[in-house]
């Protein structure tokens, strides 16, 4: 409650119109936030403080929430849930929420440290069972023994009857190529690595469920587009220290039209490499995707496809999109545009079913 970004960061969550980041509504804020919270002593406590508020942030912001596949789940299960990245906070959040209201206890949150540059939102992530997952680290040894202490507490987490969320790749896709790292299944089997087959006893002491997270649209779409489109012509893009925060404001108070979350069914079976294992997941998360109307029609403006969708155009949706179209300066709009034409074009590539 002390740090001054939070007051900022919050009033343009919950405060209306101009006092949105003003000063008048971060003072509102702030002390709002201090009477409220006198009470709360655990993670747990927080969590629940939260859902109230993220439950007006899903009416507020996401025309229509829809799931699919937690029916097969039991609300006494422990689950290795690895899903696509496209938003810092959302994809997680909303994935807690999820379990959280059908029963399920909230998982724990793998985030990586690159994220831990701005005090508050540092402090959030583990008030929200966030782990961090060391990236910073040099040298072979360093970057050995950083990766094992991340394996061996996620181990330790799933031991304990606590569920886990992790991206299946570092970083999220800011192209909307969703694919899985298989270094991260590696990393993933490193607490296993005294068994005989590692990756087949991490498959068998874990639940391991893929899950897809789609977006009609996504708030920070432009952002991603801009820095795609500056490592294309310089080849690199080097972030601001706030940029982490501001695109995670973004992703939370941003319109996402229609959001459907796809909890696919646990992984069973043997696979003979990572790589293997990572080529099933792929097809699993891009299976299960929802394929919106701003995903065909930026498929088709970029040649790949025309028609329409299965799921009905929106009209608040469509014209959300076409802002963000006329919004992107010419030379970033295929970058944009790949954001959601990806969505089909990985579905053809994987030749994967409708979920």
């Amino acid at each position: 409650m002390n740090n001054p970004d939070f007051g900022r960061a919050a009033s343009k969550l919950i405060m209306p119109g101009p006092l949105k980041g003003s000063l008048l509504g971060r003072w509102l804020t702030t002390t709002m936030f201090k009477k409220r919270t006198r009470g709360l002593h655990t993670v747990g406590g927080c969590q629940l403080f939260i859902a109230d508020y993220f439950a007006e942030l899903v009416e507020d912001t996401i025309e229509e929430l829809t799931w699919s596949g937690l029916e097969q789940l039991s609300t006494d299960g422990c689950y290795l849930f690895m899903s696509n990245h496209r938003d810092i906070v959302m994809d997680s959040s909303l994935l807690n929420y999820l379990i959280h209201q059908q029963g399920h206890e909230t998982s724990r949150m793998a985030v990586g440290d690159n994220l831990l540059t701005n005090d508050l939102a540092a402090d959030l992530m583990r008030l929200n069972k966030s782990f961090i997952v060391e990236r910073s680290v040099s040298g072979a040894k360093a970057t050995l023994n950083a990766l094992s202490r991340t394996s061996a507490y996620i181990r330790h987490s799933l031991e304990e009857g606590v569920s886990i969320w992790i991206a299946q790749r570092e970083g999220r896709a800011k192209d909307g190529w969703d694919r899985t790292d298989p270094a991260l299944l590696k990393m993933l089997a490193l607490a296993y690595k005294e068994e005989e087959e590692a990756l087949d006893a991490m498959l068998e002491a874990c639940v391991f469920v893929p899950v897809s997270i789609s977006y009609e649209i996504d708030p920070c779409g432009l952002r991603k587009a801009h820095e795609l489109a500056v490592v294309a012509e310089q080849g690199q893009y080097d972030k601001s220290d706030e940029e982490d925060l501001q695109s995670i404001i973004m992703g939370l108070v941003g319109y996402k039209g229609r959001v459907h979350v796809h909890f696919g069914s646990p992984l069973q079976g043997h696979y003979e490499t990572p790589e293997a294992l990572a080529e099933r997941l792929d097809k699993a998360i891009v299976g299960g995707l929802r394929v919106f109307p701003t995903h065909v029609q930026a498929a088709a403006m970029l040649g790949d496809a025309d028609g329409t969708a299965e799921v009905p155009v929106h009209e608040k949706s469509a014209a959300a999109f076409e802002q963000q179209l006329a919004a992107c300066p010419a030379d970033e709009r295929e970058f944009l545009l790949l954001q959601y034409a990806n969505t089909i074009r990985n579905r053809i590539e994987l030749g994967v079913d409708d979920a």
